[in-house]
């Protein structure tokens, strides 16, 4: 079976790994773009990252901002133009509750770039979902509540949103097209021992891959151990039992890897070149965990430059983020970068003896 999470995937991009060194002469499109086209969300979840003083993700955020229509057509137009192979939508908000969105889409799909969105489902409905089954990649839904009580009490909406989101994927589902259709379980304390029923009711609606990770409260990777580690085993537990019995479904067990990225021993992220983030304030950041960090995440602004000119000639600035100093946070690509550098860094007299 192939396997959608797979860190492995970069060795694919040879010419783009040769350029990620300083000093390389070269600087290419990033492979992928992380878009946060708003900031307007339609829940409110209770351990939203961008709303959680204790950690640094979205301290200069502005919850009403969005990037505007023709500034957004411009972007999409400059990742075409500059090779970009693929695109995701995020949050800040819901994606899906961005105005422009559907044209964005249209755009994309008629360009080789791939195009996927991470989304809480609700919006997962008419044309943006025709469009995303036909044309798109993937789609990743957030989920934690197992019930329509417990998923309001997380997401201060009504209860009868759960069976709304779980409908609008079985539909996504029946459009038959060939986007993949997957799933993140949010997991902490109240929800930990319903991590099988709700891979089991996820599976029945034909969800085709669940990723489980813990829900991150702090930037000391202490305090989320102390949260935590006394449901490693429960969790997973589940995990492998759901694994064992719906072998069509791909489960990814993310929930304690997640804990172990915090402390950094490198000094350069390659990242930075791979995969930045483009959001609704229009700047440009380094990744996701530092997205609307002004002070230590930004690369540059595109309110006054188009993204294909501002990339190209700010090459500095993706060598600007010490990691061992100024990432000792949560961090989705840590495992990443160091599979990179310990690549980048093998001593070529000793190459051939693998």
């Amino acid at each position: 079976m192939a396997l959608v999470y797979s860190r492995l995937k970069i060795f694919h991009f040879p010419d783009k790994i040769a350029s990620l060194p300083h000093g390389s002469g070269r600087v290419l499109a990033p492979l992928q773009v992380r878009l946060k086209p708003t900031n307007v969300c339609n829940h409110r979840c209770s351990y939203c990252a961008y709303d959680n003083d204790d950690l640094q993700l979205g301290n200069g955020m502005q919850p009403r901002d969005s990037i505007p229509a023709d500034k957004m057509m411009e972007i999409i137009d400059d990742i075409i133009e500059i090779g970009v192979k693929a695109v995701t939508f995020s949050g800040g908000g819901e994606p899906f509750v961005y105005p422009h969105l559907l044209s964005a889409v249209r755009r994309l799909a008629q360009s080789e770039v791939q195009f996927a969105s991470l989304t809480n489902g609700s919006r997962l409905q008419g044309e943006l979902a025709e469009i995303f089954s036909a044309r798109g990649t993937w789609l990743r839904v957030s989920l934690d509540g197992w019930d329509g009580a417990s998923y309001a009490a997380y997401r201060r909406v009504p209860e009868t949103e759960f069976a709304k989101v779980l409908g609008n994927m079985e539909a996504f589902r029946r459009l038959g097209g060939a986007c993949f259709l997957s799933v993140i379980i949010n997991v902490d304390e109240h929800n930990a021992l319903h991590v099988y029923e709700t891979i089991a009711k996820l599976a029945d609606i034909g969800v085709q891959s669940i990723k489980v990770a813990p829900i991150i409260y702090s930037n000391d990777c202490q305090v989320n151990h102390a949260h935590h580690e006394r449901l490693f085993a429960p969790v997973n537990e589940q995990v492998a039992r759901a694994t064992s019995e719906f072998g069509g479904v791909e489960v990814s067990n993310s929930y304690q890897a997640q804990l172990t990225s915090f402390a950094k021993s490198y000094t350069w992220c390659p990242y930075i070149q791979i995969r930045p983030v483009i959001a609704a304030d229009l700047n440009v950041y380094s990744c996701h965990d530092k997205a609307y960090s002004l002070e230590k995440g930004l690369l540059f602004s595109l309110k006054d430059q188009r993204f294909k000119e501002a990339w190209f000639s700010h090459a500095e600035t993706f060598f600007s983020i010490n990691p061992s100093v100024d990432c000792n946070h949560h961090c989705m690509v840590s495992d990443n970068n160091k599979m990179l550098l310990e690549y980048l860094h093998a001593d070529p007299d000793h190459m051939a003896f693998v």
